[in-house]
């Protein structure tokens, strides 16, 4: 029998997903995704509901592809921001979300520099918690919508050979992969320099290579993480010059390939760096198409997870 609603009532990592919940939640993305290329680009599918956007750390992308995918879910919107918050006067952050739900808001997108705050705040409060990232943890929806964007690509994700490749030490988006990827039936590789790729990852059944042309040699499909200085107190490699020099896709290199890979990016892409702008802006790159994607399989999530309400 076809699932028609998700096992769990948060999001709040892809570990806690089954095979089917994905399956649905893309199911879904694909009848919104039709929506948003529509002239009327907006349903009634969440009137009434109102969903608050707690922004404990800067974001983008995701908090702009958040709230685009709620307002197209005719929802009421709220917008926090930790800066200019009470946070900042030392209020908790029970406290913080606590009064925001005497506001009677239903569901809670919340990204947090912590890992685990999303599980701790659905533990304590009485809302639908949807994680938008938890420190270097779990980033649910960047995954999801990257495994989508495959999908769409090359038609199925089952089989594919997938290679994570960057600072995947500092990366939630990489560890979301790795079991989004994994459940759906994708093999998974590892690249990047041995002091950024975590002591853990021998337990999470990936290949790893040190050596990023056998790395492209091998996939089908190149996802390349940013370095993320914001978040290294310590220097992992010598200098950008010679991390860019042995793990950076420049043209000349994928044009040396036997075959055409297809090339993404969570973002923000350091241009030059992990990739040069002639292959951020290739053909071979789903780039946008992973952005265009994000709303979608957000809307999707935002459905699924409002839609339990009264149970």
């Amino acid at each position: 029998m076809k699932m028609t609603k998700l096992s769990t009532k948060h999001l709040l990592g892809i570990k806690d997903l089954t095979q089917e919940d994905i399956e649905l939640i893309f199911s879904t993305a694909d009848n919104f995704k039709n929506v948003i290329n529509r002239p009327i680009k907006k349903v009634p599918s969440l009137r009434d509901t109102t969903i608050a956007n707690l922004f404990f750390e800067n974001s983008t992308r995701t908090k702009i592809s958040f709230e685009l995918a709620e307002k197209r879910l005719s929802a009421d919107v709220i917008n926090f921001s930790a800066s200019g918050s009470s946070v900042v006067k030392g209020e908790t952050l029970i406290d913080t979300v606590n009064n925001i739900l005497a506001m009677k808001v239903d569901v809670v997108v919340m990204r947090h520099p912590n890992p685990g705050a999303a599980v701790f705040l659905a533990k304590h409060v009485n809302s639908r918690i949807i994680n938008a990232g938890d420190g270097a943890h779990e980033h649910p929806t960047q995954s999801l919508l990257d495994a989508y964007s495959i999908r769409e690509k090359l038609g199925d994700v089952k089989g594919k050979k997938i290679l994570i490749a960057g600072d995947v030490l500092h990366s939630r988006v990489a560890l979301s992969n790795i079991f989004c990827l994994q459940k759906l039936g994708a093999e998974v590789m590892l690249c990047g320099p041995p002091t950024l790729l975590p002591k853990y990852i021998s337990s999470l059944n990936v290949k790893v290579e040190y050596n990023l042309r056998k790395a492209l040699e091998w996939c089908d499909v190149a996802n390349m993480l940013r370095i993320q200085l914001e978040r290294q107190n310590i220097k992992y490699f010598p200098s950008i010059r010679e991390y860019t020099m042995l793990y950076g896709i420049n043209k000349k290199l994928l044009d040396s390939l036997k075959k055409d890979i297809v090339i993404m990016h969570p973002g923000p892409i350091n241009r030059g760096v992990e990739i040069t702008s002639d292959v951020a802006d290739s053909k071979q790159s789903i780039i946008l198409e992973q952005v265009e994607n994000g709303v979608a399989v957000r809307m999707a999530v935002l459905y699924l997870i409002a839609g339990r309400f009264g149970e």
